[in-house]
């Protein structure tokens, strides 16, 4: 394992009075992708929100092999985007208001301009860089949001079930452009996912949530059945897509 790209030390939260992680000790690899599983309520996205600091938190959360406090360059895709669907935002306004302070009505310059359709075509879908942004799917959608996150250029990107709302192929098509950009760009990559097939598809590690760490590594030695039953139910088992797939080596 390279040297860890975040380090939780003790880290407990606490919303409304409820605690929702508790004594949180674990450390996710730098360069590679980690998957976050965990049941409905067991404090997945609370983690990603303590790690980009929009949540108070108690113990540490350290960055690097230098363990400083002071967060990196951090890339994040939600679930979805909350956004009127007839509004006449395009994507291309949308990829500049992330790289500029000016007001859209002042004009985007060539080199923005560039910039997002770069990002596009680095995720295969610059040909939507003109439409409004409420007129795509929901694929279309999410891949707007990792190009987004990617104009930051983020040292660390963190995705929280980001195609929940996509069909199975959609989210097979999203995880593999995520791995390729992953991959080529050397990102560490925390993945929230209901979907074990995804999981032991794309993941390198993962961190097996449910208000407590239950377990952590890689991803052959924690997706085991026992292991699946201690964090969801007896009934839980692993299944893969139809499509192949290689995994990068450990």
């Amino acid at each position: 394992m390279s040297a860890p790209a975040i380090i939780l030390e003790n880290v407990s939260v606490e919303l409304g009075g409820r605690p929702v992680l508790e004594n949180l000790n674990v450390e996710f690899e730098s360069g590679c992708l980690t998957a976050v599983l965990g049941p409905n309520g067991a404090g997945k996205t609370t983690l990603l929100h303590a790690i980009l600091g929009l949540v108070p938190y108690k113990g540490h959360i350290l960055f690097g092999k230098e363990r400083r406090e002071k967060r990196p360059r951090l890339g994040y895709v939600p679930q979805r985007l909350d956004l009127d669907r007839g509004s006449p935002i395009t994507v291309r306004d949308f990829l500049t208001a992330v790289q500029t302070d000016r007001p859209l009505w002042t004009g985007i310059s060539r080199e923005r301009d560039q910039q997002s359709r770069a990002a596009l075509e680095r995720i295969g879908v610059a040909a939507i860089l003109g439409r409004p942004i409420g007129k795509l799917s929901g694929g279309e959608t999410q891949r707007v949001l990792l190009a987004q996150a990617l104009l930051r250029r983020p040292e660390i990107l963190l995705l929280d079930e980001p195609a929940a709302a996509v069909d199975v192929s959609g989210e097979a098509l999203f995880c593999d452009v995520l791995e390729q950009v992953q991959d080529e760009l050397g990102i560490t990559t925390l993945l929230i996912s209901h979907d074990l097939s995804i999981v032991s598809t794309h993941a390198r590690n993962v961190v097996c949530l449910n208000r407590q760490i239950i377990c952590s590594g890689p991803i052959a030695a924690v997706m085991t059945p026992d292991n699946l039953k201690r964090v969801f139910s007896p009934h839980t088992d692993v299944f893969d897509h139809s499509h192949s797939h290689t995994h990068p080596p450990a």
